[in-house]
């Protein structure tokens, strides 16, 4: 596995884990909060190892080549993100190339927006943790307030002081949720290497502060696999299993029983066969 700059314009130069021959049909992998391109340090090589090109960027704000100020959200919209996500598949060779995306957590919410704009852009979808964004809506909505509860930090993380509190005593709290949540201390260390600093943390919480009202989104129409630990302290039951209903293409439904919020750092073998057989079924 490589690490490689790859610049899409001026001012924006992401940090990105490549392995596999450029040649090979390219797989997108998209982190969440909390981590960085090295929650997918075991899906970079094992993909690699199958025939892919495997790319694993540290996204807008993670990456100190792209950086914008994080006070001027409109940096950090979402139609910037996504437009990244297409841009560094690009730079990196296969401009008006079909891929296989892969999202997590943020990186998973990046996701279902490109395959709802750009479904001929894309040979297959796989989704760590993050439900389809209507089935979440509607969960969110639920007079259990469930859902409500396990999404109360992003309310938190909107706060003036919410950088010093996530980077106060080495991070705890950060710290702290990746242990509960079933990652192990390495990965921890790893993602801190990356996101625990003042300047990553601001731009990371950007994508929050930006982001509004969450914008309806129809079925998805492109082979989709869904991976969920029941043990994800973020998205509830309902939520996950409601997002069968808002796809039109093949669907595949994992429970993963005991595993949270972090799966590919928790259990990446299982998340590397999962992946790498729904990659397999839709190589067209």
């Amino acid at each position: 596995m490589d690490v490689r700059k790859i610049k899409t314009a001026p001012g924006l130069e992401f940090d990105c884990s490549l392995a596999g021959s450029p040649e090979g049909v390219p797989v997108l992998l998209l982190h969440g909060f909390g981590v960085s391109r090295h929650f997918w340090d075991r899906q970079v090589p094992a993909l690699a190892d199958a025939g892919y090109f495997a790319i694993a960027p540290n996204q807008r704000g993670y990456s100190p080549g792209a950086r914008p100020d994080p006070k001027d959200l409109a940096a950090y919209h979402i139609d910037r993100l996504v437009g990244d996500a297409l841009d560094i598949v690009a730079a990196a060779g296969h401009g008006g190339s079909r891929f296989h995306l892969v999202g997590h957590d943020w990186g998973g919410s990046l996701s279902w927006i490109i395959a709802a704009r750009y479904p001929e852009r894309l040979r297959s979808l796989s989704m760590l943790s993050r439900p389809h964004p209507a089935s979440f809506l509607r969960a969110l909505a639920l007079p259990d307030g469930e859902q409500k509860r396990r999404s109360g930090h992003h309310t938190a993380f909107l706060e003036p002081d919410a950088v010093p509190k996530l980077l106060a005593n080495n991070c705890e709290w950060l710290r702290s949720r990746h242990m509960r949540q079933g990652m192990p201390e390495a990965a921890t260390d790893a993602h801190m290497s990356v996101l625990g600093n003042e300047a990553a943390l601001e731009a990371a919480l950007a994508w929050y502060r930006s982001s509004g009202p969450r914008q309806p989104l129809g079925p998805t129409k492109v082979p989709t696999l869904y991976i969920w630990g029941d043990a994800d302290d973020t998205v509830g039951r309902v939520a996950a299993e409601g997002t069968g209903e808002f796809i039109d293409a093949p669907y595949y439904f994992e429970v993963l029983p005991g595993v949270g919020h972090y799966a590919a750092d928790q259990v990446p073998d299982k998340v590397n066969a999962l992946l790498l057989a729904h990659l397999r079924r839709h190589a067209d």
